[in-house]
C-alpha cells in the first residue's frame, strides 16, 4: 500500500484546516478532519484558535495509523484476514482505509452488504453496495471517485 498517496488522497477530500472549526454536524474539528476530543490540548478552546502545521501533521498521523488498523479490524471481522487484507488490490485498500477515515469504524461496520462483496472480492456489487448508501449522496464526488478506482477491477 502507498500510504503517502492514500494520505494524500484524504487529505485532498477532508480538507486540510490550520484552525478549530465546526464541522457539517456541528463538532469541533481542525487539521484533517480531526474531531477535538477530550484529551486534546485543544479541548475547550473556541471556534477560530490557530493550530500550527506542526500539531496538524502529528494528528493526521496518528489518526492515519488508527483507521488503517481500524480498516484491517473491519476486514478481520468480516470474515476476512489481516494477510488477506494486504493481498486485495491497493486501490480496494484505498478506498477501504478512506471510507474508515470519513465514516468511522461503527459507522463503516455497518455497510454489511458492501463488506460482504469486499470479502467475496465482488467488485462490481462492491461499487453498488456503496452507491447504495446515504454516505454516497453526502459526500459528493469522493464518492464516486472511490467508485470508480472499486470498479476498476470489476
Amino acid at each position: 500500500m502507498n500510504k503517502e498517496l492514500l494520505k494524500e488522497q484524504i487529505k485532498r477530500h477532508e480538507g486540510e484546516v490550520l484552525e478549530i472549526y465546526e464541522d457539517s454536524l456541528g463538532y469541533l474539528t481542525f487539521g484533517v478532519g480531526h474531531l477535538v476530543k477530550e484529551d486534546d490540548p485543544e479541548y475547550g478552546q473556541p471556534v477560530g484558535t490557530p493550530v500550527s502545521q506542526e500539531r496538524v501533521d502529528e494528528v493526521y498521523e496518528h489518526d492515519f495509523e488508527k483507521h488503517l488498523k481500524e480498516t484491517i479490524h473491519l476486514y478481520t471481522t468480516k470474515g476476512g484476514s489481516e494477510a488477506g487484507f494486504q493481498t486485495l488490490p491497493e486501490n480496494i485498500q484505498h478506498v477501504l482505509v478512506n471510507m474508515t477515515f470519513n465514516l468511522g469504524i461503527t459507522r463503516f461496520g455497518k455497510f454489511n452488504n458492501m463488506w460482504k462483496a469486499v470479502i467475496q472480492e465482488d467488485w462490481l456489487k462492491m461499487g453498488e453496495e456503496m452507491e447504495d448508501s446515504r454516505w454516497f449522496g453526502q459526500v459528493g464526488r469522493r464518492s464516486v471517485e472511490l467508485q470508480e478506482m472499486v470498479w476498476k477491477h470489476a
